[in-house]
């Protein structure tokens, strides 16, 4: 079944289907779809397809809204400009990408703003056109800039042009080798007929490579005295035997040849000219007047004549041909620019000068390709645009274009920025297409660009987001001219009130606070000034209000040392000013406080003596009237009849006073060591080894585990020792120990573990025991003295608070965790020292 919208009502507007289509038609600004075309390999993008064009973008293009022919085939000039490797690359990473072009080809001319991303398989491209809005300054510029650099090549090109059909048009053979290999690097068409040879196998060979059959006829000293030691040879009519026909055979000639040293700027000798006209003719000629009789020497000396008069006529040609060619080696060398020429579709250099070679680190090599010279820009997409400019003609240019380039020094590749001119030199019929190229490092320049942008952004954002108020005033009327933030703050003022204005006419309210006599002696004497804790009074300040403020005023001089300018550096230091009055003030209340508590701690420590003096006093006078008791227990326990002793009534009862007066002399030796331990805050401590403790109270609890069956597990190494003292470290673990077996549960095997170990800045002793346990409640309470929670054991409900006293008194704590039924844990954190490795001591296991 088809579902079918249904209709809008008057006046009703129906939603768009499809929001992103709406905003694609919708949008003013230029939007196309691209999808890439891959090569057949499938591996590299080679063109773009049309998807499809919004309307604007359509208008901006004057294209439909999906053309047929490929981006390459209506925009061929896009890979010269950069735009079409834009879009490859933009495809490739799948981020956002943006670029500004001035497009100047194929039927456009706008200045464009494109932003690209990736989405799925298509290309989306946003872009305005700078046509829709008056041209920018920027833009201006630009298309003057490339006016001029067109007029520049194009009188290159004409010199270049004029230079070759010169040397082509010239009536003498010519030729240049360079190098002590002698290269040939050059040779017109005359001296191509007379070697018999064509361009191709000879220029970019050694000379005697490429003409073999002129070896061993002198013309190698001839070379070597021209190129070693600069000396010109002239042969004339000079006989040689060389290979014309390409046969194989050697055919005789004669020849005037002038071999002259090649130089470059600095006098160097780089190569040799040759340069020849062949005279076979004229010599043949001769040697057969010379066979004929007097009758025809009138016609022989005529011929002479004008024989001379042509090599005349060749030597003027030969004149001025050098003096073109140097002019415009000069002109070439001379330039600061890296200049050199290409040759062919693989770009071999048929030219370079001595600033093409400083960039290539002195690699490049007449014949050499490009990609043998710079093999590190192959993957850098220079060799690509060589092609293109070979391939279409079209001229290539870029300015502060970043490229690695290597360097010898380091091994490795290095960025330079570089202003860069492909320019094609057309040749004559049936001769390869030549590209100029005109380098210019500006990497220099870039880098001290950036520098400066740098510094300038980082100048701007010191003062911005200083930390200190500052502000800068020029001239003896003090005229603001910088002020940041801060400053402002603390001026209460904005820059637009500060600004262009002078200090004292701004803040009139500090004229009459002795700022202008500051500001005079610095400005007249040139001496820094700093100021601690200025009080002012500035109008934002409440009546009766007074800031503090440190400042340094600091003289800022020109070139020639004169004072300019005045910087001042501020802090507002009231806070702190304020605080330490408040502090002296305070310190005034608290020495009288101080006194109030002296007295108040006195009487604290005369109440606290008189505590200690009561219980000891009160144990000391009581221990002599229970002892009497007892006594008289005994006694009456002796007089009285056995009879009567053993009566089921007087008997026990007797008994049970005799255990309560034990009990009642135990308390009392209780009480005196809580009047001890609550002395003894500060006790005398020694190392203690802990484990020696715990084996010493095993030995004495030994009788005790056996009666009870009880199983006694230790696991204390031989950790550092703990400041504690002895006596009452063995207090805390017999408590603990003898406690655990004493509390034990009547249903199973008592078990206690007792172990050791080193955290956190304690050494830790935990006794585990698996006895009757306590209700949460209790914990509370555990350590409180005369607690007791469990009356069918012997106890006074002290053993606890002694042991917890003792620990907190030398500086430790003890943690509880118990659950009824279960069990009790005990953690007692003592002072702690240094932990080496130790062996723990053996599990005792009663017999």
């Amino acid at each position: 079944m088809t579902t079918v919208a249904a209709p809008a009502l008057p006046g009703e507007t129906l939603p768009p289907d499809n929001l992103a289509d709406v905003l694609f038609t919708t949008s003013p600004v230029g939007i196309m779809l691209l999808r890439p075309v891959y090569a057949a390999d499938g591996t590299a993008i080679i063109d773009l397809a049309w998807e499809r064009l919004n309307a604007a973008a359509q208008r901006m293009l004057n294209l439909p809204e999906q053309p047929t022919d490929s981006f390459l085939t209506l925009f061929p000039a896009a890979p010269e400009v950069g735009v079409y490797q834009f879009y490859r690359d933009a495809f490739l990473s799948g981020h956002v990408e943006r670029r500004q072009n001035l497009y100047q080809d194929d039927q456009l001319d706008g200045y464009y703003e494109l932003v690209a991303q990736r989405c799925g398989d298509v290309l989306v491209v946003h872009f305005t056109d700078g046509r829709d809005q008056p041209r920018t300054a920027v833009e201006e510029v630009l298309r003057a800039s490339q006016t001029r650099e067109r007029d520049a090549r194009a009188e290159i090109e004409a010199q270049q042009a004029t230079l070759r059909h010169t040397f082509e048009q010239v009536p003498v053979a010519l030729g240049i080798a360079e190098g002590p290999d002698y290269v040939v690097t050059f040779a017109n068409d005359g001296m191509l007929q007379l070697w018999g040879r064509p361009l191709a196998t000879v220029v970019g060979r050694p000379h005697f490579e490429a003409l073999p059959d002129l070896q061993g006829q002198g013309f190698e000293a001839i070379f070597a005295d021209a190129y070693h030691r600069g000396q010109s040879c002239y042969l004339h009519e000079h006989l040689v035997q060389i290979d014309r026909q390409g046969t194989g055979q050697l055919v005789s000639g004669y020849f005037n040849i002038v071999y002259q040293p090649l130089r470059d700027r600095q006098q160097r000798i780089t190569g040799i000219v040759a340069s020849a006209i062949e005279v076979t003719e004229q010599v043949l000629a001769r040697q057969q007047l010379q066979q004929l009789n007097e009758e025809l020497e009138r016609r022989v000396t005529a011929r002479s004549a004008d024989v001379r008069m042509a090599l005349h006529e060749a030597e003027d040609q030969r004149e001025q041909l050098r003096a073109q060619r140097a002019l415009l080696d000069q002109i070439l060398r001379q330039m600061p620019a890296a200049i050199a020429t290409l040759t062919g579709p693989e770009h071999r250099y048929s030219f370079f000068n001595a600033p093409f070679q400083a960039i290539s680190a002195q690699r490049v090599e007449l014949g050499r390709t490009v990609a043998e010279v710079f093999p590190e820009v192959v993957e850098q997409g220079f060799i690509d645009l060589l092609d293109q400019v070979y391939a279409t003609g079209e001229p290539y240019v870029s300015a502060e274009t970043p490229v690695l380039l290597h360097n010898p020094t380091t091994g490795q590749a290095e960025p330079r920025y570089l202003d860069l001119v492909y320019q094609s030199l057309h040749g004559g019929p049936h001769q390869s297409l030549d590209i100029l190229v005109f380098v210019l490092d500006v990497t220099d320049r870039v880098l001290a660009r950036q520098e400066r942008e740098d510094q300038q952004r980082l100048v701007e954002s010191v003062f911005e987001q200083s930390p200190t108020a500052i502000w800068v005033v020029e001239g003896p009327d003090y005229v603001f001219t910088l002020v940041n933030p801060l400053m402002e703050q603390i001026l209460g003022r904005t820059r637009q009130e500060l600004l262009g204005r002078p200090y004292l006419q701004v803040m009139a309210e500090l004229v009459s606070q002795g700022l202008p006599g500051l500001l005079a002696r610095v400005w007249q004497s040139g001496e820094t000034v700093a100021v601690k804790e200025w009080p002012a009074r500035l109008a934002y300040h409440q009546p009766g209000e007074t800031g503090y403020f440190s400042f340094v005023f600091q003289p800022l001089r020109d070139a020639q040392g004169r004072i300019a300018r005045i910087a001042c550096v501020t802090t507002d230091v009231t806070d702190q000013v304020v605080a330490r009055q408040q502090v002296q003030t305070l310190n005034q209340e608290l020495q009288l406080t101080n006194q109030e508590l002296h007295g108040s701690n006195a009487q604290l420590l005369r109440t606290n003596m008189d505590l200690d003096n009561f219980i000891y006093t009160a144990s000391h006078d009581l221990k002599a009237p229970i002892s009497n008791i007892e006594g008289l227990l005994y006694l009456l326990q002796e007089d009285l009849p056995a009879a009567v002793v053993q009566d089921p009534e007087i008997g026990p009862t007797l008994s049970r006073m005799l255990d309560a007066v034990e009990r009642f002399k135990r308390t009392i030796d209780h009480l005196t060591e809580v009047s001890r331990l609550q002395k003894e805050h500060a006790p005398a401590a020694t190392l203690v080894n802990l484990a020696a403790v715990v084996e010493d109270v095993r030995q004495d609890l030994r009788s005790m585990l056996d009666v009870a069956g009880a199983r006694l597990t230790v696991d204390v190494p031989a950790l550092p020792p703990v400041p504690f003292t002895e006596k009452n470290l063995r207090s805390v673990v017999y408590n603990l120990l003898s406690n655990a077996v004493k509390y034990r549960h009547p249903d199973r095997t008592p078990h206690v573990d007792v172990r050791a170990h080193v955290r956190e800045g304690h050494t830790v002793l935990e006794v585990h025991d698996n006895g009757l346990g306590l209700a949460p409640a209790y914990i509370p309470r555990l350590f409180t003295m005369f607690q007791r929670f469990h009356d069918h054991v012997e106890g006074t409900g002290i053993g606890l608070y002694m042991i917890n006293r003792m620990v907190e008194n030398a500086g430790g704590r003890i943690e509880v965790h118990s659950q009824l039924g279960a069990g009790t844990t005990f953690f007692v954190f003592l002072p702690h020292a240094a932990s080496p490795a130790g062996q723990p001591l053996p599990t005792y296991i009663p017999s």
